[in-house]
């Protein structure tokens, strides 16, 4: 085994309209071996599709060189299969047909049989022999991404180039298609150059992980070597030491590039003494039952139902949902895609009929929706043609109409700065970043003032860094708020970062709470405190085990 490939020195620079030049890529030396899996793992904007794309020929250094088998890389060739994050995939062709474009171009000298035969070979590999005959649109975004990594495999490379393939998919779909790479890595022995922007997505399929510092004049900060026995079962190295140990060094690391957080612990004022006007307010019965003050049992969620109406008849998604909350508690709800998370935020929102029980909150049942729940979605869902100040005002101007015009103005100011835009108060929200627009809408939900704070996994479209700089941003809201909040998420790191409990859900059709762990860790609560606690992977651990059991659904699981 040798070096396959070498990149020296490797730079890009961007000429923008204005003439303005950016070096994206700031002089990048790395060397694969052959059978290599390499994780390139960078924030978004770092450089890392410009790096591959590089590689791959598709664009061309402004200085450096790369060289494969010492030769220089002179454009694109069939010796570097290339994935992309989007699938690229002809809509009105087949799966065999998709793979057969690849294998006809580049195979041109071997018979048709034989073509025919590494179609099918390929595409069975990544397991999908039984769907040859479909079309993209009969196909899962998970299938089509097997699709997608079949036809680089066909072309039969030296070296499969993979850009983020897996970064638009849900966590479940995400971590079989690992597993299948982890297997084509195993079976082909192929050289691997995975683009990433997640962790432990790296740590369980790379031999070395190779860290791109930020944006601009991107260089290759630090390279990891992943000394862990294969094959790496994502449950299993959990409880290891020594992924605990290179894991909280990874993640440590990134933090440093990253950069302290300007606005934590910032000096932000006081906000102006005015309470928001109650819109919905409830019967004097109830008034008077909450004249207590009572803290316990402010949130119930009682026999909570949902069925939809279908051709075939009734589906229950939801079923028998039951969950006591205190005020101030903040709970997240994690599961696999389709287990009806979404659908219990939605119907605690007041957005969702509710098809059997109740959901009371402070003492009156939730049926329609209001400012009193704010809710953040996993889009920003802002008005683009306002700026963040205007969109943040609009939820304001509704709950206090009493306030002064300056007084409004201050508590729309005094969220902005909090999450970090004060420089960006007056910018458009068609201009702003999927990160920036994201901080706009956690602004608008915490100046409502609301009893209720409910997140439809707010940061699952962004990148790790801009994802842990938002789960900064809402902690340290939170923490001055204290205000009941329910967050939907796939990521269990996240899950128990923000959470006093962690509630399970088992798998749809007939989704109901499976499991609630109580998350007692310190608070106010730091990632890099979290990640040296005793009992952080503990906790990891029963969530991970959670998500395993119920990983096939529970038909299979049943069988």
């Amino acid at each position: 085994m040798g070096t396959i490939l070498s990149l020296k020195n490797v730079t890009k620079r961007y000429t923008g309209k204005g003439g303005s030049v950016t070096e994206v890529l700031g002089g990048i030396d790395l060397d694969v071996e052959e059978g290599e899996f390499i994780a390139i793992l960078g924030f978004s904007g770092a450089g890392k599709t410009t790096l591959i794309s590089a590689i791959a020929g598709l664009v061309e250094p402004d200085a450096g060189e790369i060289l494969l088998h010492g030769k220089a890389v002179n454009g694109p060739g069939r010796d570097r299969g290339l994935v992309f994050q989007s699938y690229s995939l002809l809509p009105w062709l087949t799966v065999e047909q998709n793979v057969a474009l690849a294998v006809d171009a580049v195979h041109k000298d071997r018979s048709k049989q034989e073509r025919a035969a590494l179609v099918r070979q390929k595409v069975e590999l990544v397991g999908l022999g039984h769907a040859l005959d479909r079309k993209p649109a009969q196909l899962s975004g998970g299938m089509r991404q097997r699709v997608a990594v079949a036809r680089a495999l066909a072309m039969e490379p030296e070296i499969l180039l993979l850009d983020e393939p897996l970064s638009a998919l849900d966590a479940l779909t995400r971590a079989k298609l690992q597993d299948e790479i982890d297997r084509i890595r195993e079976e082909e022995k192929r050289t691997i150059i995975l683009v990433t922007n997640d962790v432990d997505e790296a740590l369980l399929l790379a031999d070395r992980i190779a860290v791109l510092t930020p944006a601009p004049s991107a260089r290759i900060g630090q390279l990891f070597r992943v000394d862990l026995p294969r094959p790496r079962d994502r449950e299993a190295v959990n409880d290891s030491v020594a992924f605990q140990a290179l894991r909280t060094e990874i993640v440590n690391y990134l933090g440093s590039l990253a950069g302290d957080k300007a606005a934590m612990g910032s000096d932000f004022g006081t906000l102006p003494n005015i309470t928001p006007l109650d819109l919905a307010p409830p019967p004097k019965a109830y008034q008077d039952a909450a004249k207590a003050g009572a803290t316990r049992r402010y949130m119930e969620f009682w026999k909570l139902n949902k069925i939809y109406p279908t051709p075939k008849g009734p589906l229950t998604v939801v079923e028998d949902f039951n969950l006591m909350m205190d005020k101030g508690e903040f709970v997240s709800l994690i599961g696999h895609s389709g287990c009806g998370k979404s659908t219990v935020l939605t119907m605690a929102a007041g957005l969702n009929a509710i098809s059997k029980g109740a959901i009371i909150l402070d003492n009156r049942e939730i049926d329609v929706a209001g400012p009193d729940k704010a809710v953040v979605f996993q889009s920003p869902s802002l008005m683009p043609w306002l700026t963040a100040r205007q969109n943040v005002a609009l939820g304001v101007e509704r709950v206090y109409p009493h306030a002064t015009r300056a007084e409004r103005r201050e508590i729309v100011d005094y969220y902005l700065d909090r999450v970090g835009l004060a420089d960006a108060r007056d910018k458009m929200a068609a201009e702003m970043s999927n990160g920036m627009r994201q901080r706009v809408g956690i602004a608008r939900a915490f100046a409502l003032s609301p009893r209720l704070l409910l997140l439809d996994e707010p940061f699952g479209m962004l990148d790790s860094l801009t994802r842990w700089d938002l789960q900064d941003v809402l902690v340290e809201v939170w923490n001055r708020t204290k205000v009941t909040a329910i967050m939907v998420t796939h990521d269990v790191d996240e899950a128990i970062l923000l959470a006093d409990r962690v509630v399970m859900m088992t798998n749809g059709p007939n989704a109901t709470i499976g499991q609630v762990l109580k998350i007692d860790l310190p608070r106010p609560r730091d990632r890099k405190a979290l990640l040296r606690h005793p009992d952080f992977y503990a906790y990891r651990q029963e969530v991970l085990r959670f998500l395993a059991k119920y990983d096939h659904g529970p038909t299979e699981k049943a069988a």
